[in-house]
């Protein structure tokens, strides 16, 4: 039993679920942390990820990995548009935290709405798929399909990147800072404006990315970013709000989880185990599990 559990092939199907659940979340930390926006369309952000790579195989037969650069900066420009036509004046009136959680959370779920019904107007609501790199390789007992390893290792180059890019330059030391304390960062100089519009475009680009990167291995539909928004929810309270390092970690956590409870017990209980391991660490530890208690 504990062979089968420690077997190659779950270990490799946490990994690589993981580490699109830790991209997935990346985002949502980051436009949460930097702006307190609540982003219940993060889901519909990376569904047109998916769409923007399936249509460029279609029409290209090109890879969706050639594509990944066009799809990040889809991604980015909505975050902008958003930014500066939604939120910036908002941000920019010094409201409480919660007065800026209430407003964005509706604004966004009416984006939401709105981003799901135009998909289907535009594409029907028949689900898509396409076959890249579905060859399978095989390594001892585990079999790994091409996909499945490209998916892994683009989103773990990026989530390390992105770690790289938040500590070891000045500008990644500056997201920080507005992550950890607002006014604290307006005091010292940093512009706090310039900041904001590069999490937004980091967090969106990092959801449409991870899109791309799952339409190579599901379907498409117009409502696929419903699972995703809940999972990227829970990963950023497992690992802390604002704690890149945290979320990144609760990522896989979260994959673990939902690929033993399936392995153990059945489909239905995913959701089970998820959310009680979620509902555990809001009581027994509301901090997140890397993230600091506040006095």
């Amino acid at each position: 039993m504990i062979a089968s559990l420690l077997s190659g092939q779950l270990l490799f199907a946490a990994a690589v679920l993981g580490a699109l659940y830790a991209l997935i979340g990346l985002g949502m930390n980051l436009v949460y942390g930097t702006m307190r926006l609540l982003n219940v369309a993060h889901g519909d952000i990376l569904m047109l990820g998916a769409y923007a790579a399936f249509w460029w195989f279609t029409l290209t037969t090109l890879s969706p990995l050639i594509a990944l650069p066009l799809v990040a900066a889809l991604g980015a420009g909505i975050g902008l548009l958003l930014y500066v036509f939604l939120f910036r004046s908002q941000l920019a009136q010094g409201l409480p935290p919660e007065a800026i959680e209430a407003r964005s959370l509706l604004l966004f779920f009416g984006l939401s709405v709105a981003i799901q019904n135009i998909t289907a107007l535009l594409f029907t609501a028949t689900p898509r798929a396409y076959r890249h790199l579905d060859t399978v390789w095989q390594v001892g007992e585990t079999a790994m399909t091409g996909n499945r390893i490209a998916a892994l290792a683009v989103a773990g180059a990026i989530l390390v990147g992105v770690l790289v890019f938040l500590r070891r330059t000045t500008f990644g030391m500056e997201i920080q800072a507005l992550i950890q304390h607002r006014e604290a960062a307006r005091i010292v100089g940093i512009d706090v404006d310039r900041v904001q519009a590069v999490a937004i475009a980091l967090g969106f680009a990092s959801a449409s990315l991870a899109g791309a990167l799952l339409s190579m291995t599901e379907q498409v539909t117009p409502f696929m970013g419903f699972r995703f928004t809940i999972a990227a929810f829970v990963v950023v309270i497992l690992g802390g709000l604002g704690n890149i390092r945290g979320g990144i970690l609760a990522g896989f956590l979260l994959a673990v989880i939902e690929i033993y409870a399936v392995t153990l017990f059945s489909s239905e209980a995913r959701s089970i185990l998820i959310y009680g391991a979620f509902v555990a660490i809001l009581v027994l530890r509301p901090q997140g599990l890397l993230g600091r208690a506040r006095r």
